[in-house]
């Protein structure tokens, strides 16, 4: 095989979709593989910061001795008291429209119902629309739109309706 027909083979893999060629003969093999192998990363989210009231004396003067003593609920720094979390399900680009130029999915106070696209987490060249599972009142918006995303950031606080 001369220099030209694997010039030739070359322009059929890239002008296509293929991404990987092999070919083989009495004298010869040849292998074109298109693009870099695909490479498993792992990454592990960043654990929830909880914030908690400070230990509690081993003694209370208030309380008679041996009366057990309630602990102080914890309280997670970045949930609102009311409210669900819309997460990411996969790790990507945030859009909250469908077009640069064009409205916003939902905005603040506004009520989705059931199916309704909340926004776009782009993975891949791939769109993938983010719908309400359920009908609910949009209270916070959580991404800026364009901002990358990890799986299971936050999107948006819901209120169930």
């Amino acid at each position: 095989m001369d220099i030209r027909e694997i010039k030739t083979l070359i322009k059929m893999v890239t002008d296509t979709d293929i991404s990987e060629f092999e070919m083989e003969s009495a004298k010869e093999k040849i292998r074109i593989k298109r693009g870099m192998s695909p490479e498993i990363i792992q990454v592990q989210a960043p654990q929830q910061v909880i914030a908690s009231a400070p230990a509690a004396p081993a003694h209370h003067p208030a309380l008679p001795a041996g009366a057990p003593v309630a602990p102080a609920p914890a309280v997670e720094a970045s949930t609102p008291e009311k409210g669900k979390a819309i997460t990411s399900p996969i790790v990507g680009t945030f859009y909250r429209a469908p077009a640069p130029d064009a409205a916003p999915y939902v905005e603040v106070g506004q009520v989705v119902e059931k199916g309704q696209v909340f926004c776009i987490v782009e993975a891949m060249k791939l769109m993938n629309e983010i719908e309400a599972e359920f009908r609910c009142k949009i209270l916070k918006i959580c991404k800026e739109n364009a901002q990358p995303v990890e799986f299971g950031d936050e999107l948006f606080i819901v209120e169930p309706l």
